[in-house]
């Protein structure tokens, strides 16, 4: 986890930093084109290791909270990654709405961006820290069989990845279904991760920015503070979302479990438990609210319709950082022989064997976690490489002549032509929530499971 953290720390102050690195090491003119070429190679190359390891860090802090948590809690884990989640999203855009240039000075660069990639750096690396000193994982006790697989890993390193593929290939029914409902959201999470700050601050830029704003000395400065100021508000929703959903949605788990509440209020209390959701209704809805928000993005004609269609898609994303890790959890706690600590025998006679069995057990849901959410991983991850060839595509054709917005010296092409042309961004978010249907198609499909 913490290698993870080193490595997108790095790779952010790459990114923020390429030109410059560029200049330092090649030794080129910075407009030279074998200059420019060398800083895109440098900064895709960049993007692409900042994406894997931050889905490194993901997969180690959800195994994290299905290691240490027991099965009746799993729910409420997940609900508090996603809330944490959405306060690091807050803190985030907050910081790129502002305009950190002026308000701390060029010490940590001189544009937004390489200020914000200076910022994420410090913060991933304190985070982690911070979880790695503070959370205390169970000992995985090593047996004989753990010892052999152990000393075939040393020899054949390539076993690892056979033996990927074959648990890929040996998912249960509802493992496999919570990993690809998982990969159709994320074909349309994607784009919008990416891209939604670039596409609020184009709209803006198309259809209510004022006149002479293309003389900004930092026009995509600009733009990322204005998609952050929307991402802000859009976050915000989400965190509202994280804290208050788990207390209206019921658990997965909560059948298993004999409620005995007082006299007086069990009538009640029954009553309202029999009106909440499942969560699986719930990330239903979260599939199919995102998808009705992203059909409606090309038709977005205003900085404030765009925002609001980002802000409908606050809930959704909530859910969607809680549900598959709680369903999930739960799945690996049932597959390791995970059991509800009441049906325990106090039998004298099996104490010494629980206590072997607890530790055995303990071993076999850290080694389970870690294949189940490195597998969760892999189908968070394909999306991603799916959807940039989508979205790559998409810009060939429609971005030639069409997003004037960046140009340089295209104030009067841009305020002639800033109604016509079709945003390459909002039909690549189109495209995602067709994505996303589908993605509610498999959701669906747990509940026969």
């Amino acid at each position: 986890m913490m290698v993870g953290a080193v490595i997108v720390s790095a790779c952010l102050l790459v990114l923020g930093f390429t030109r410059e690195i560029v200049g330092g090491f090649v030794g080129a003119e910075a407009g030279s084109d074998a200059a420019r070429r060398v800083t895109v190679v440098l900064a895709v190359a960049a993007i692409y290791a900042v994406d894997f390891a931050i889905n490194m860090i993901m997969s180690c802090a959800r195994s994290l909270i299905v290691d240490t948590l027991p099965i009746e809690k799993q729910q409420a884990g997940a609900a508090w990654g996603s809330r944490m989640n959405a306060i690091g999203h807050m803190i985030g855009y907050g910081a790129g709405s502002i305009d950190l240039v002026r308000l701390l000075g060029p010490g940590f660069g001189d544009s937004q961006f390489k200020q914000l990639t200076v910022i994420a750096a410090m913060a991933i690396l304190g985070t982690t820290s911070v979880t790695c000193w503070a959370v205390t994982e169970r000992v995985l006790v090593a047996s004989k069989d753990h010892d052999d697989n152990k000393k075939q890993h040393l020899d054949d390193p390539l076993s690892v990845f056979r033996q990927i593929r074959s648990t890929l290939l040996t998912l249960p029914p509802r493992v496999q279904a919570i990993c690809w409902a998982q990969f159709w959201s994320w074909i349309g999470w994607f784009p919008f991760l990416f891209y939604s700050t670039t596409w609020v601050g184009e709209t803006y830029f198309r259809y209510d920015m004022p006149p002479g704003a293309k003389k900004s000395a930092d026009t995509l400065g600009d733009i990322g503070r204005i998609g952050s100021a929307a991402l802000m508000i859009y976050s915000t929703v989400s965190f509202v979302g994280a804290f208050f959903l788990p207390m209206v949605v019921r658990s997965p788990d909560d059948d298993s479990y004999t409620h005995r509440p007082p006299r007086a209020m069990a009538g009640f209390l029954e009553k309202l438990n029999s009106m909440k959701p499942d969560l699986l209704t719930a990330w239903i809805c979260g599939h199919l609210m995102f998808s009705a928000a992203m059909f409606m993005a090309p038709l977005a004609r205003s900085f404030i319709s765009a925002t609001f269609l980002m802000c409908l898609c606050g809930i959704p994303w909530a859910i969607a950082m809680w549900a598959p890790t709680a369903f999930l959890g739960i799945e690996v706690n049932k597959l390791s022989g995970a059991h509800d600590p009441s049906s325990v025998l106090p039998s004298s006679r099996t104490s010494s064997r629980s206590s072997s069995s607890s530790s055995s057990s303990s071993s076999t849901s850290g080694e389970l976690s870690g294949i189940y959410f490195g597998i969760l991983n892999i189908y968070t991850t394909l999306p991603q490489f799916i959807g940039t060839f989508i979205s790559t595509i998409v810009f060939a054709i429609l971005e030639p002549g069409k997003s004037p917005e960046l140009h340089e010296a295209a104030e009067e092409t841009a305020s002639k032509d800033a109604g016509e042309g079709t945003n390459a961004i909002a039909v690549c978010l189109f495209i995602g929530a067709m994505s996303t249907l589908i993605a509610a198609r498999m959701t669906q499909k747990l509940r026969k499971l």
